[in-house]
């Protein structure tokens, strides 16, 4: 969710340091790095609602957003999600809208995940790829109809992706005729809030007439929310979320994201979370942040995410052919010269950068991408590449954090149990 970052080129550990170039982390002086300054950054529909709400806002991916609320601090904020519900603005994120007889067949031109399985109203993570099978972004389809999808993607690369999915339907377009046209609207201005946690569904049901119910992990709905001001909101509800937690990601017209936040955030079980709270939570779910974790040079068997891979986007003959096919096939029989995985780390938390090593701390295996001191488990975990056969969990390994080896494991992520309704 942050731009893009140096490749992550090859298997050889030193080749893999030099690749990760130190990004800003999800603390205030990594925010005051960004290259924008204040008043280039862009603001959500709810700026003024975080601002009066007693925010601190910090530059995030070009965006002005709120890092934390007045005196609550970020294992508090964390904490509340984890066992009552929590609000999000991720408004910066970019909404789209694809449409017409082939959008389908269109998408998985871009993405290796299979959508014609996918029911109505259904969703499944994936990740848009570039010629070398390399992530330009991860993102959500969510698929309405064989002809209309809804899709989200990272901030961040707004720039990016909209000018690769520009340049393919440009070419698919042409090659269709004017029966087979697909439309695309990028839904800007739109509110889009993550309420999240154990009671995060008894809130919004509390808004809407609408049975939630039957709604699981991956599925949406539409649905009239009551906006608090004797009215009522057709908005997009997406059952999943950034956290491991139970919730819903509320799609909104521009005109009333701020009302449907304010209803929101009036509840008494509801607390505001802002972006120190969100990375330590997808984290500890063992979740990809962008521009650390992923960039273009990572392929999704790399980044431990085969399973976006549709089994029957996997044959030899399947269309249309998603980019960097042939590599990505090779990579899950031979397997992948590096791979993503979870550490627990003894002694001092390992921040991105940080150098991994064999368990007798002679050789450069890997390196962070992510980590931090669990709020939930109380133990220093992280996420990083290392070399293919150094993965397995239970593999005893060294961090270096602050030029001190520090002994570290591999482990399995999610590092906290999921609690997605299913």
């Amino acid at each position: 969710m942050l731009a893009l970052r140096p490749a992550l080129r090859c298997a050889r550990a030193q080749s893999i340091e030099r690749s990760l170039v130190q990004p800003p982390r999800i603390a205030t002086r990594g925010f005051a790095t960004t290259l924008r300054r204040a008043e280039e950054l862009h603001k959500t529909p709810l700026y003024d609602f975080h601002v009066k709400n007693a925010a601190k806002m910090v530059p995030f991916a070009g965006w002005s957003m709120p890092l934390s609320y007045g005196e609550v601090g970020q294992i508090t904020a964390h904490k509340h999600v984890r066992s009552s519900a929590g609000l999000f603005d991720v408004s910066h994120m970019l909404q789209h809208n694809f449409a017409g007889p082939t959008a389908q067949s269109f998408l998985l031109s871009l993405c290796p995940s299979s959508l014609a399985s996918l029911a109505p109203f259904s969703s499944t993570l994936s990740v848009i790829l570039n010629e070398t099978g390399g992530i330009i972004d991860d993102t959500i389809i969510t698929k309405h109809s064989d002809e209309e999808f809804y899709v989200v993607t990272n901030a961040g690369r707004s720039t990016e992706d909209k000018e690769w999915i520009g340049k393919q339907l440009d070419k698919w377009n042409e090659e269709q005729g004017a029966e087979g046209q697909v439309q695309w609207e990028t839904l800007d201005g739109w509110g889009l809030l993550a309420l999240q946690g154990p009671k995060a569904k008894d809130v919004v049901q509390g808004m809407t007439d609408k049975d939630l119910s039957g709604i699981k992990f991956g599925q949406s709905t539409f649905a009239e929310l009551d906006n608090g001001q004797g009215g009522k909101v057709k908005c997009h509800l997406a059952r999943g979320g950034y956290t491991g937690e139970d919730g819903f990601e509320i799609s909104i017209p521009p005109a009333e994201a701020v009302a449907i936040g304010e209803r929101i955030a009036r509840h008494p079980d509801v607390l505001l979370i802002g972006l120190g709270a969100r990375d330590s939570l997808r984290l500890e779910a063992g979740m990809c942040l962008y521009g650390h974790d992923l960039d273009e040079s990572v392929s999704p068997v790399e980044a431990g995410l085969s399973w976006v891979i549709g089994k029957d986007r996997r044959a030899e003959d399947s269309t249309p052919v998603f980019p960097g096919k042939s590599r990505i096939l090779a990579e899950l029989v031979s397997g992948p010269s590096r791979r993503r995985v979870g550490f627990e780390i003894t002694g001092a938390p390992a921040r991105e950068g940080c150098k991994v090593f064999d368990s007798a701390g002679t050789k450069q295996i890997g390196v962070i991408t992510s980590g931090i001191p669990s709020p939930s488990l109380g133990t220093n975990i992280a996420m990083g590449y290392v070399e293919n056969g150094q993965h397995k969990k239970g593999t005893a390994v060294k961090v270096e954090v602050r030029k001190k080896l520090r002994e570290a494991v591999v482990r399995p992520m999610p590092f906290v149990p999921t609690k997605y309704f299913k």
